[in-house]
């Protein structure tokens, strides 16, 4: 107990003080919007979506190349060590969740880049024969589909693993959760498919990608009653945990930005938007956006504060 008195204003060693900044909650953020952008650019392409016809899909490609190098450079600034970030890719650790996301992480770029090729008009490839051939072999229709799913596999990998990266850390009880992997998942779908119909010129795709992100809310709802309910039904530990949600010191902004502003008021504004009662409007849009980054912020943070308490 004497060690335990003593110690506590070590940062490493009390458990109730942050390690982690801001760059993890930006890092899962924009992984997650990645992983969204690439699952809707591959369903568009599977839907027979062809370049050259304004759709969104190859748009899609092109943001998520910048929005993931945004995303792998806040993940650099967070390294302690950054001169051996190379070491990680020696190697392939099956139980590592963090292995795994290196090499998600460096995979998903050719994935990105193959979809972004496709896009470059024909003109502008004139003068690399074997570049342009390449491009049009990617835009015939079978290699148009198979780029689609593995697209979509990729995004579906690297979403999810966002939530898996934190539920695998055991010290923390709040992130000791099955359901952080679906739900961040989810939440990158929704916030690729509100800036896809943010951003969308066709009407028929803006409409698809409207609808697509109601039904995202209201998974994310489910997700998230999901989540407490497991946890309040799970032990005094995780109660204790969740608890930080539910009357502690991060119960306003969980619930006003990510759940209020994040989730219920764009699900009621895309619903009115869908059913023609509105018009189109990018503050839905925009809050669901801000919703997902304040999702990570807070579930990151509150995370960090939570600990097991010792009997």
């Amino acid at each position: 107990m004497l060690e335990l008195v003593t110690t506590r204003h070590n940062p490493l060693v009390d458990p109730s003080l942050h390690i982690w900044g801001w760059e993890i909650p930006v890092y899962l953020f924009l992984g997650g919007w990645v992983a969204g952008c690439m699952v809707l650019s591959g369903w568009l392409m599977r839907r027979g979506r062809a370049p050259g016809q304004g759709s969104v899909a190859y748009v899609l490609p092109w943001v998520g190349i910048v929005l993931l190098s945004l995303g792998m450079g806040a993940l650099f600034l967070d390294l302690e060590h950054k001169l051996y970030v190379w070491r990680m890719y020696l190697t392939l650790r099956p139980t590592s969740p963090m292995s795994w996301g290196g090499w998600i992480l460096i995979l998903v770029y050719p994935v990105m880049a193959l979809a972004a090729l496709a896009a470059i008009p024909r003109d502008l490839l004139s003068g690399w024969p074997s570049l342009a051939a390449f491009a049009e072999r990617l835009r015939a229709g079978r290699s148009l589909r198979l780029l689609g799913t593995v697209s979509i596999a990729s995004g579906i990998a690297l979403g999810i693993y966002t939530g898996i990266l934190l539920s695998s850390l055991g010290a923390r009880p709040l992130w000791a959760s099955a359901v952080l992997g679906p739900l961040f998942l989810v939440s990158g779908l929704s916030t690729g498919a509100a800036f896809a119909h943010m951003i969308a010129r066709d009407p028929e795709e803006e409409s698809s990608l409207l609808r697509a992100d109601i039904l995202f809310l209201v998974t994310e709802l489910a997700l998230i009653a999901l989540f407490l309910i497991g946890h309040l039904t799970s032990g005094a530990q995780h109660a204790h945990a969740v608890a930080l949600l539910l009357g502690g010191p991060y119960t306003a902004v969980f619930w006003v930005f990510v759940v209020g502003l994040g989730i219920v008021v764009p699900l009621v504004i895309q619903s009115l938007m869908a059913s023609h009662r509105i018009g189109h409007t990018v503050i839905a849009p925009l809050l669901v956006m801000a919703g997902g980054l304040a999702l990570r912020i807070v579930i990151v943070a509150a995370g960090q504060y939570s600990h097991w308490i010792v009997p």
